[in-house]
């Protein structure tokens, strides 16, 4: 119970998404080709959450691990749950895209 509310409320190990892109992770942006192509985290891979239950082939290995990340966090949320929910198991949302430059770039 308590660790679940840590959870819910941000508390407890932060997670360093340097060290996993570090380690091989794939960084899955969510947002529209059109946002994508505004800007974007170099190497990411770009499914737009809307088509990425018709594109989990392009995600091969159940056990690598994604980042998600979007504009604000919320369609990453989603998409972490889609994967999760199809039998990825290494899956963290990474918010922000523009956020998570900045922690992987440290």
């Amino acid at each position: 119970m308590i660790d679940t509310l840590k959870k819910l409320f941000g508390f407890g190990p932060k997670t360093d998404y340097a060290d996993l892109v570090k380690q091989g992770a794939i960084v899955l942006d969510v947002r529209s080709k059109g946002e994508y192509a505004g800007g974007h985290i170099k190497g990411s891979l770009n499914i737009p959450v809307g088509t990425l239950s018709n594109n989990l082939a392009e995600l091969k290995d159940k056990n690598q691990t994604i980042i998600t990340c979007c504009a604000s966090g919320m369609r990453s949320a989603w998409a972490k749950s889609i994967l999760k929910s199809n039998g990825y198991s290494q899956i963290y949302n990474g918010g922000g895209w523009s956020s998570l430059q900045n922690k992987i770039s440290k």
